[in-house]
């Protein structure tokens, strides 16, 4: 051993660091129970203890074990830094910072390994490369001086954004902070520059760290009643213990293989090696473990916080994992309701309209088969709204009197909570949860959350409901109206016919009656064909070509001449087309021409007119007949199946008129004053390659 003063000297200066950061650990734990303290600076706190005790009992030993003195104060130091970074991000929280996010932890963890590497590799490969093993001492006593350095900005910065009360929390913790790193940073940028550590400045060196003990301590007092933004997340809290644990487990694992490096004899060096390779693959065992990870959450929410959750961050994960429900909502549901409670598989049911219950969505499992009749269970869930626990059921059953579960659902293998799927009062999905590989205890708080998730799951199955509904809806929708417009169409064709078979008796001889007749009967022949296509199609007047509107208004006027009064038309000298189904638009006008005869007495007056307007061509169809009020146009004129033509009507030829107009990219207007007379106007644009101008009044020159 060295000499007792020495030894003395040292144990002391490093055990009242022990002693006096213990003493304080173990206050802040009592204030942690009260939740009046961060388990960060405890962790902090307790890792100072331990390096006291370290060097100090190190020093003892004939050879200190310096390796272990560098871990020792490596976690020290890394807890520090690990705490002034948490609470610099979250006073940059929102701004879009670096460090206001957690990308800055897997860094930090970076960092951590690589100075643990530098610790016990460093000597290996200076050898491994015949570089002097004195580059060892000085690149050692550089990585101290940095990361001294390195926590004394990480201090200012934190201090600095502070508000003015925050400061009059922290002020004395950062004191003693920056004074124990100021003297770290004396004291290795004197050993790196004189290349020997100053042993006064090395034995004082406990005594200084413990004297800023009461500084921290006071900076915990005055902390007791904290600003909310200053609260420590759960994510921190569980990498902090994580960090603490795999600290200690770290320090013992050096402290065990230096023994056994002196106890070993010519073994030693070996039995070192085989001992660490098993505990590193020990500890990574471990540490990727999810059970592990679980059993450590499930621990720190019951011991260390007023409430299981982390309510802000639980809502947030379930809103945004709803959120994402663009490919299947039932899915979405499903993986945001487990990731509350960590269930690794669910069924979700959905009411129907004949209120059975039917599987929409199996996450992560396969489909189960048919479960038994839901009703009684469904009826039950409905008016208790009580989640059920499958295990509690077992046990007291009287808790949940008058349930009748389906056999078969209630012996499903890991079947654990069924949760109630709520909408306003009414059921609208049931939710079978599985049991995870840690079944926590349920209490209040585990009901009311899956409570108001389901609740809020089932707005979105009810959305999902509605839309598939609604969707199916217009299906038939589009079918029935395409199914009215061919009635429609019908009804046309066999006014034709009829006219014909009332006519025949007495034009049966005259030939030019029958070439009236064979020529309404192939017209007739065209439409049927047209609409036995459409039907097949399920779309109407969807092809275009250039059709020339003259001929074409030509020939339904000719159509019409039967009728009185009589339609007169004033073809122009240019013609002008538009891009359109020419049958169909033949409709459009026939119909407009038909319905104003038929609003007209037979002395009255039928007109259409054309004329180019700015590339677009306006018809005119104008009578004198009834006319209509205002209210009629707006609320009745095009509503369908509203017709003032009594059985023989079906109220769609100018809704189907105006739908198609718009269809083309045209307009069509409506003016008519009771008594007077209605003009329906439609106006068309042109074909893109026709070009109109206009030379002088009356004269129209069409060019392509």
């Amino acid at each position: 051993m060295a000499g007792g003063l020495e030894i003395d000297i040292n144990l002391i200066s490093y055990g009242s660091t022990w002693v006096t950061y213990s003493l304080l650990g173990i206050g802040l734990s009592a204030l942690l129970r009260n939740r009046a303290i961060s388990l960060a600076a405890t962790v902090c706190v307790s890792l100072t203890a331990i390096w006291g005790a370290v060097v100090g009992l190190g020093s003892l030993l004939d050879y200190p074990p310096v390796k272990l003195y560098q871990v020792a104060e490596a976690a020290r130091n890394g807890a520090w830094m690990f705490m002034l970074y948490n609470m610099y991000g979250m006073k940059l929280r929102g701004s879009g910072h670096f460090f206001s996010t957690r990308r800055w932890l897997p860094w930090f963890f970076a960092g951590v390994v690589l100075l643990l590497l530098h610790l016990f590799t460093l000597d290996w490969a200076l050898r491994a490369f015949g570089l002097p093993q004195s580059l060892e001492r000085d690149f050692t006593y550089f990585m101290w001086l940095c990361f001294s350095l390195g926590t004394l900005v990480l201090l200012e910065q934190v201090y600095r954004i502070s508000t003015t009360s925050e400061r009059w929390r922290i002020k004395y913790m950062c004191l003693g902070l920056g004074f124990i790193f100021v003297y770290d940073f004396l004291m290795y940028t004197e050993a790196l520059i004189l290349r020997q550590l100053n042993p006064v400045m090395w034995q004082a060196r406990g005594a200084v760290v413990a004297v800023t003990a009461p500084l921290i301590g006071l900076s915990v007092i005055r902390s007791r009643i904290r600003s909310p933004e200053m609260q420590v997340s759960r994510h921190v809290v569980f990498h902090t213990v994580t960090l603490l644990v795999a600290g200690v487990y770290l320090i013992f694992i050096a402290c065990v293989a230096y023994a056994i490096n002196v106890m070993g004899g010519t073994w030693g060096g070996v039995l070192q090696i085989t001992f660490l390779s098993m505990a590193a693959l020990a500890f990574l065992t471990v540490v990727l473990s999810a059970r592990v990870r679980d059993l450590v959450r499930v621990w720190l929410s019951k011991h260390f916080f007023s409430y299981r959750y982390d309510y802000r961050r639980e809502w947030l994960e379930f809103t945004q994992t709803l959120a994402e429900s663009a490919s299947s909502t039932p899915r979405a549901i499903t993986q945001a309701m487990t990731k509350i409670c960590g269930s690794p598989s669910a069924l979700l049911w959905m009411r129907t309209e004949a209120r059975n219950f039917t599987l929409i969505e199996q996450w992560q499992m396969a489909d189960p088969g048919p479960l038994g009749d839901f009703s009684s269970m469904a009826t039950w869930l409905e008016r208790t709204g009580w989640i059920i626990d499958l295990d509690e059921l077992r046990d007291n059953p009287a808790i949940y009197a008058e349930l009748e579960l389906p056999e078969a659902l209630e012996s499903l293998p890991r079947a654990w909570l069924i949760v109630p799927l709520m909408f306003t009062d009414r059921l609208q999905g049931i939710l079978l949860l599985l049991k995870p590989d840690i079944v926590p205890a349920l209490n209040w708080e585990d009901r009311d959350l899956l409570k108001v998730a389901g609740r809020a799951a089932a707005t979105h199955l009810a959305r999902f409901q509605a839309h598939a509904d609604l969707v199916e809806a217009r299906q038939f929708e589009a079918f029935n109206r395409l199914s009215a417009y061919v009635v429609h169409d019908l009804k046309n064709i066999l006014a034709q016919q009829s006219l014909i078979v009332s006519n025949a008796a007495r034009h049966r001889n005259n030939p030019e009656f029958l070439d009236d007749v064979f020529e309404t009967i192939e017209h007739s022949v065209q439409r049927m064909t047209r609409l036995m296509a459409q039907m097949r199609s399920g779309v109407r007047g969807e092809a275009k070509e250039p059709v020339e509107l003259v001929p074409l208004l030509q020939r339904v006027v000719d159509s019409k001449s039967a009728t009185r009064p009589q339609p007169e038309f004033s073809p122009p000298r240019a013609d002008y087309q538009v891009e359109a189904d020419s049958e169909q638009l033949a409709t459009v006008f026939g119909h407009l021409i038909q319905n104003a005869q038929e609003a007209t007495p037979p002395d009255g007056r039928v007109s259409i007119n054309l004329q180019p307007v700015d590339g677009r061509v306006k018809i005119s169809i104008r009578d004198s007949g009834k006319g209509m009020d205002e209210y009629f146009i707006k609320h009745r004129l095009f509503t369908p199946f509203d017709t003032t033509k009594g059985l023989t009507g079906m109220g769609i030829g100018v809704v189907e008129s105006r739908e198609y107009v718009r269809s083309l990219g045209g307009e069509m207007h409506v003016h008519s004053t009771p008594g007077v007379g209605s003009c329906f106007t439609v106006v068309l644009p042109c074909a893109p390659h026709l070009h109109i101008t206009i030379e002088k009044p009356g004269d129209v020159v069409v060019g392509g």
